[in-house]
C-alpha cells in the first residue's frame, strides 16, 4: 500500500498527506487548486479540507501530463476538460488530444499534396483534420527547404508503419464509457508519443550497428 493510501480510502487526507501519497509538493498542489486543475477537497473548517482517492488519481494524471509529457498548464487544462466532459463522438476523442498537442501552423498552408498522398495511401481525407494535414505539409516543406531528399519509398514506409501503430492503438480504445475512452486516447496520445520517438532512435541505432558495425566508413 502506498504512503497515505489508508487515509485516502477513509477520506481523512489533509493536503500534507495528499502530498505524501502522490509525491507532489504541497505548494504545487495549491497551485493546481488555484488553476482549477484539481478539484477542491471537502471543507472541514474555514482553513482545512480533506481529500480522497479522486484527488490522488487526478494529481497523478496531472503529474504525468506536466512532467512526463512536458505539456503546458493551458494544454493540461484543455485535456482535463476533455476527460471531465468527453465529446459525444468516438472519433472526436482524438481531437481532444491532438488539439492540445498541435503546434501552430500557418492558416494558408497548402495541403493539396498531402490530400493526394492520403488518397493514394487509402487513408482518405474525411477523417483527417486540417491542422494535422498542415503539420505534415509544413514538415515536408522543411525537409525540402533543407535540401534533404528522402530515399525513395521511405515516406511510404513511414506511412505504413504509422498506420499499423494507429490501428493497434484505436483497436484498444475501451467502449464501456466515454470517460474511460477519452482517458485512454488522451494518455495514449500524449504519453506514448515520446515513447515512439525514443523507440525510433533505438531502432535507428540497432539498424545502423547491423549495417555498419564498429568499422569506420570508407
Amino acid at each position: 500500500m502506498e504512503s497515505g493510501a489508508i487515509y485516502v480510502k477513509e477520506y481523512l487526507v489533509r493536503i500534507s498527506q495528499l502530498a505524501a501519497a502522490t509525491e507532489v509538493p504541497v505548494a504545487t498542489i495549491k497551485y493546481y487548486l488555484r488553476e482549477g486543475l484539481l478539484h477542491d477537497g471537502r471543507l472541514t473548517s474555514p482553513t482545512q479540507a480533506r481529500y480522497d482517492e479522486t484527488h490522488v488519481r487526478r494529481l497523478r494524471l496531472i503529474r504525468a501530463l506536466v512532467g512526463g509529457a512536458g505539456l503546458s498548464i493551458s494544454a493540461v487544462r484543455e485535456l482535463l476538460d476533455g476527460v471531465d466532459s468527453p465529446p459525444e463522438s468516438g472519433h472526436d476523442l482524438l481531437g481532444v488530444a491532438h488539439h492540445a498537442l498541435a503546434k501552430p501552423v500557418a492558416q494558408a498552408t497548402d495541403t493539396s499534396a498531402v490530400d493526394a498522398m492520403l488518397e493514394r495511401w487509402g487513408w482518405g481525407t474525411d477523417g483527417c483534420d486540417d491542422v494535422g494535414k498542415a503539420a505534415v505539409a509544413e514538415a515536408l516543406e522543411g525537409v525540402r527547404s533543407a535540401g534533404f531528399d528522402l530515399p525513395e519509398g521511405v515516406l511510404e514506409t513511414y506511412a505504413a508503419a504509422m498506420h499499423e501503430v494507429a490501428d493497434a492503438e484505436i483497436a484498444g480504445v475501451p467502449t464501456d464509457s466515454a470517460e474511460s475512452a477519452v482517458r485512454y486516447v488522451v494518455l495514449g496520445t500524449v504519453l506514448v508519443e515520446p515513447l515512439l520517438l525514443a523507440l525510433r532512435r533505438l531502432a535507428q541505432q540497432s539498424a545502423s550497428y547491423q549495417r555498419f558495425g564498429p568499422r569506420p566508413l570508407g
